[in-house]
């Protein structure tokens, strides 16, 4: 089935929650028993500026066997340009699970304000498993990456036959790799980056899977956790299977948001005058897509496949003429898209390669237990599509973890008080509002920055017009955590202006938002 957008597929389910705040915290400091060599440090390439540079680390596959097998760990730096200001090494997360994150120093370097930047310096990595660090590949073909399946009884068979495939192709491409690509492992990893800097202490920024990455950090090594901000947050409760069901929850709401607000603009859209209208209109063209696909510019779509658009409906301003043009393209009138919106429509011309999608199923699959009976899917994925119509069976339907080995260790209890800025945008389609209100209420000694009408996944320099980018900045110049939690309002306008850049465009901040957190 084809994907109507990359931002269309992060939706909002019943959470799935895990009991990690009864789990066993772990121990173990890296560098206590490894201690890596000191990176031999080189310009990355002749094309970016000489003071972008790159090296590579060794680290244990396992650090139960610190002596064992080691895998490559790629990570890059921009330093200070002011050592009198210096206070320590900021390392950098954009997401994921499998998102590259070797060039977020050039992109944090042009963006963060002076005060701040001449403070740190930006240490990038990609994360073990991933691009130019000892990769991973499951060998799946770009279909077999769409794990965006409706469910119905019919098809049921044919997921839980891909979902097999998918975990079978991934043990035998990766198998002795595959159990030790975890976020625990990964935040060894950057306690391991830490000790080859020669660092004491780590601030950190993370987006997404990021604030996930970074949370765990902190309860693993606590007294090495300096300036943390959380950005877009992962609710530890909910990983993973209820973080993809909590897309099919939140698209709800989100929808209901877009309903009214294209209402107001019946005259622009002619989508109803009405919220109710609204809605009737687009279950319509649903329904009569997965009768008649529509065709628009030799793709054809089909109902299921809007319906991945959960994600869209957090951008009314998007939404409403990208709806608009289906509607008119299915009444058989001419359609002329926009570049952003045929960057939606559209697939891409070229097959992604697996592996950012093979590090994500190693890390969710890995991180924690799933369900094991498809009949336990089958149901849920029932029941969720007429609680949740728009993305509920989705993401309750079957997925790879169901076939995959059982964690190597439990996932990470938080109970060690972390201070920690976390920071969240109130329409947020990949890590929705109540997710990053988890992962606040899960660390203790937190504060939250909350962008009231913020639209996004990513605040922190992701959107320039936020309200939140000054408690940021001043939490990363001066390391005091406001004195409570702060909410504020995205100026007027800010959201339109944000969305005229399609949501998942390079061009702002690399942020995933593919099917991603």
């Amino acid at each position: 089935m084809k994907r109507l957008a990359p931002v269309l597929a992060a939706a909002g389910l019943i959470a799935t929650t895990v009991p990690l705040l009864s789990a066993t915290r772990a121990t173990a400091a890296p560098a206590a028993q490894y201690t890596p060599l000191k990176p031999a440090w080189q310009r990355c390439t002749t094309d970016q500026p000489a003071s972008y540079e790159c090296a590579t680390i060794k680290v244990p596959l396992d650090y139960r066997r610190p002596r064992g097998r080691t895998i490559d760990l790629a990570i890059s730096r921009i330093k200070s340009g002011n050592p009198a200001k210096r206070h320590g090494a900021m390392l950098l997360n954009p997401g994921g699970p499998g998102g590259s994150g070797l060039d977020l120093p050039l992109m944090m370097d042009g963006l963060m304000p002076k005060d701040v930047r001449d403070q740190y310096d930006l240490i990038g990595f990609d994360p073990r498993g991933v691009g130019a660090s000892t990769p991973i590949t499951c060998g799946m073909s770009d279909a077999e990456q769409n794990f965006d399946r409706p469910y119905t009884q019919e098809t049921f068979p044919a997921d839980v036959a891909w979902a097999r495939t998918v975990a079978d192709k991934c043990r035998e491409k990766s198998g002795s790799v595959l159990p030790f690509i975890t976020t625990r492992n990964t935040a060894r990893d950057m306690d391991a980056i830490r000790a080859a800097l020669g660092e004491k202490k780590i601030s950190y920024v993370g987006y997404s899977y990021g604030t996930y990455l970074g949370a765990v950090y902190t309860q693993m090594f606590p007294d090495r956790s300096d300036r943390f901000v959380l950005d877009s947050g992962v609710d530890p409760q909910r990983i993973w299977r209820g973080m993809i069901q909590v897309w099919a929850t939140e698209a709800e709401p989100a929808f209901e948001r877009w309903a009214r607000w294209t209402a107001e603009r019946s005259g622009d859209y002619g989508l109803g005058e009405t919220p109710d209208a609204v809605s009737k209109t687009f279950w319509d063209l649903v329904a009569r897509a997965n009768l008649q696909p529509i065709e628009i510019e030799g793709t054809k779509i089909t109902g299921d496949d809007i319906r991945t658009a959960r994600g869209l409906f957090f951008y009314p301003s998007q939404a409403a003429p990208l709806v608009k043009a289906l509607k008119d393209a299915s009444d058989g009138k001419p359609v002329r898209l926009t570049e952003a919106q045929r960057k939606l429509l559209l697939p891409a011309a070229e097959p992604a390669s697996d592996n950012g999608t093979a590090v994500f199923w190693a890390v969710v699959c890995g991180d924690t237990e799933w369900p094991r009976y498809p009949e336990q899917y089958q149901r849920e994925a029932a029941r969720d599509k007429a609680r949740y119509p728009l993305y509920g069976d989705f993401a309750s339907n079957i997925k790879p973890c169901a076939y995959w080995q059982r964690p190597i260790e439990p996932p990470t209890a938080m109970r060690t008080k972390a201070d920690v800025l976390t920071v969240q945008n109130e329409w947020d389609s990949q890590t929705p509002l109540v997710s990053g209100q988890g992962l606040h209420k899960a660390l203790g000694g937190s504060r939250m920055v909350l962008a009231l009408g913020g639209e996004g996944h990513g605040v922190y320099l992701a959107d320039p017009n936020s309200c939140a980018t000054a408690t940021v900045d001043a939490y990363l110049t001066t390391g005091r955590l406001p004195a409570r939690d702060v909410t504020c309002r995205t100026a007027p306008g800010a959201q339109e202006r944000r969305s005229e850049i399609a949501p998942q465009s390079p061009r702002r901040f690399p942020v995933p938002v593919d099917r991603r957190f």
